[in-house]
């Protein structure tokens, strides 16, 4: 479950958000997500970042994230650079939605 903080195991944060992209806007959203990967990949407290591209035709694309813990998603989240990253996204997508949740099982694969 992570390392003990304050006594008790930190919890992890995963994040999924999920991106409508606009019909022809898959360039630009790209262009724009490579950006914001670059931003979060030096955070403090980020352990992973995916970019997951639809296999059919719905134009939802799919960004998933895991933290050490809440507090370093959310002081990312608040800050200056983040805002000013993720402002041009509306010119690229119609929709998006933002699931929060902390991780209490883990299971991992038999390596092959």
């Amino acid at each position: 479950m992570g390392t003990e903080r304050n006594g008790r195991p930190a919890e992890k944060l995963s994040v999924v958000y999920t991106v409508r992209v606009i019909e022809g806007g898959e360039q630009g959203f790209l262009e724009l997500y490579e950006q914001i990967r670059k931003s979060v990949a030096r955070t403090p407290g980020h352990i992973v970042e995916k970019l997951g591209e639809p296999v059919d035709d719905s134009r939802q694309w799919v960004i998933t994230s895991e933290w050490e813990t809440p507090e370093h998603f959310f002081a990312w989240q608040q800050s200056e650079e983040h805002r000013a990253l993720v402002a041009p996204l509306r010119q690229w997508v119609d929709s998006t939605q933002s699931l929060r949740f902390r991780v209490v099982k883990e299971t991992a694969g038999v390596a092959s």
